[in-house]
C-alpha cells in the first residue's frame, strides 16, 4: 500500500514550480497531496482532487489587524491538523513560505516526518524555524547563508529541480545575427521596474536589429506594454505564466530575468544565455546570492538594479554582435554543469530521503 505524503507550498511561482516538480517525481511511488494558499491555487488544475487550499495571511505590525491575523493563523493550524489526520499523511515536504508554517506546526504536533526544501543560497525564514524538527533538508548547495552549522548534517544535496519538459529543450545553437529574439521573465516580481526600465533598452535594440520580444507581465501592465510594442512596431508576445516556456528554446537568443532559483536553474539547463537582475527587495536578498552563484561559475551576467540599467543592458546585448567570445564562454560553462543533471538521479535521491528512518 502506497504511503500518503503531502507537499506544502507557498503562493509564488518560486515555491509552486518546485512543488509541482516534486509531485511529478513522487506521484508513481506515493499517494501525493498538495496544499497552497489562494495565491498559489491559480497554478494548479481545478480538477486535481488531491489539492487543498489552506489560506494563511502573513502577520502584521498593525496593532488593529494583528488580533484578526493571529486568529486566522490559529484557525489555519486547526484546519491543517484536521486535514493531515483525515488524509492519514505520513510525510510532509515543505517548499517554504509562511504558508507552510501551519502545516509544519500541525505535523510536529502529530509527530509526522518533515522534509524541507531550500532552493536558494540564503536559508528561508520558515525553513530556519523548522530546522530543529525536520529529518532532512533538500538543497542545491552546502554553501547556504544563515545556515546553522549544527544542522549541516541534515542537508541532502540534489541537483536543481527542473520541470521534466526542460530536459528536452536544450539549445543546440545560438546565432546572434541581425535578427534576435529576447525573452524577459520575472515580471510578477518587481514587475513595475521591469516594465518601466526595459523599454529604453528594447527601443534602442529595435533600431539596430530586427527584434522580437517574449515578455512576461501581469494584468496591471499588460495594456501599457501592448501599446508600447505596437506603437514602435516591435514584434512581441505578452504572457503571465507559460507551462512550457522553453518549448522552442532554439528560437530564443537571450534572456533578461530576475534571479529566482528555479528560473536560473532552468536557463542553465537549456544553455540559454541570460543576464540576471536580482530583485533587491527579496527577503534576505536571496536573489542576489542566487545570481552571484552562477556568475562565479561564469554561467551568466549579473546587473544590479539601478538607474543606469537600460544603458548597461543595451551595451551588453549589442556587444554580442561584435564579439561572441564572452557569449560562447558562458554557454560552454553552462554545458559543463548540466551534463550530470538527470531526472532519474534526482528522483532516487528524493525517494531515499522519504524512506530514511
Amino acid at each position: 500500500m502506497k504511503e500518503n505524503i503531502l507537499i506544502s507550498t507557498g503562493g509564488s511561482g518560486g515555491h509552486v514550480v518546485p512543488a509541482q516538480t516534486l509531485y511529478e517525481h513522487l506521484k508513481d511511488e506515493f499517494n501525493v497531496f498538495l496544499t497552497s494558499d489562494l495565491r498559489g491555487s491559480k497554478f494548479f488544475e481545478n480538477n486535481n482532487k488531491n489539492f487543498k487550499i489552506i489560506n494563511v495571511l502573513p502577520l502584521t505590525q498593525n496593532i488593529f489587524l494583528l488580533p484578526w491575523r493571529v486568529a486566522i493563523f490559529f484557525f489555519s493550524i486547526l484546519k491543517s491538523f484536521t486535514y493531515l489526520k483525515s488524509k492519514k499523511i505520513k510525510t510532509i515536504i515543505s517548499t517554504g513560505g509562511y504558508m507552510s508554517l501551519p502545516i509544519c506546526i500541525s505535523a510536529k504536533i502529530l509527530n509526522l516526518k518533515v522534509i524541507l526544501f531550500e532552493p536558494n543560497l540564503v536559508l528561508g525564514r520558515s525553513n530556519l524555524f523548522f530546522l530543529n524538527y525536520c529529518s532532512s533538508i533538500l538543497c542545491y548547495s552546502e554553501e547556504i547563508r544563515n545556515f546553522p552549522i549544527k544542522f549541516k548534517r541534515k542537508i541532502k544535496l540534489i541537483s536543481p529541480l527542473l520541470r521534466k519538459s526542460v530536459y528536452f529543450e536544450k539549445k543546440d545553437k545560438n546565432n546572434f545575427e541581425k535578427k534576435i529574439k529576447i525573452l524577459i521573465i520575472g515580471g510578477s516580481q518587481g514587475a513595475d521596474f521591469f516594465q518601466k526600465n526595459l523599454k529604453e533598452t528594447i527601443l534602442k535594440l529595435s533600431v539596430k536589429v530586427e527584434l522580437e520580444v517574449m515578455h512576461q507581465t501581469n494584468d496591471k501592465n499588460k495594456e501599457n506594454l501592448k501599446s508600447f510594442y505596437e506603437k514602435n512596431q516591435i514584434k512581441y508576445e505578452l504572457f503571465n505564466f507559460k507551462k512550457n516556456l522553453f518549448k522552442n528554446a532554439n528560437e530564443i537568443n537571450f534572456c533578461i530575468t530576475r534571479a529566482g532559483a528555479s528560473s536560473l536553474a532552468e536557463l542553465v539547463q537549456i544553455n540559454l544565455p541570460f543576464v540576471a537582475i536580482p530583485f533587491p527587495y527579496a527577503k534576505d536578498n536571496h536573489q542576489y546570492y542566487n545570481a552571484l552563484y552562477y556568475k562565479k561559475l561564469n554561467c551568466c551576467w549579473m546587473i544590479e538594479q539601478n538607474s543606469n540599467i537600460s544603458k548597461d543592458l543595451f551595451n551588453l546585448i549589442y556587444s554580442f554582435f561584435e564579439n561572441k567570445n564572452d557569449l560562447n564562454e558562458k554557454i560552454n560553462a553552462m554545458k559543463k554543469i548540466t551534463y550530470e543533471n538527470s531526472w532519474n538521479n534526482i528522483n532516487q535521491k528524493i525517494i531515499d530521503s522519504i524512506n530514511e528512518n
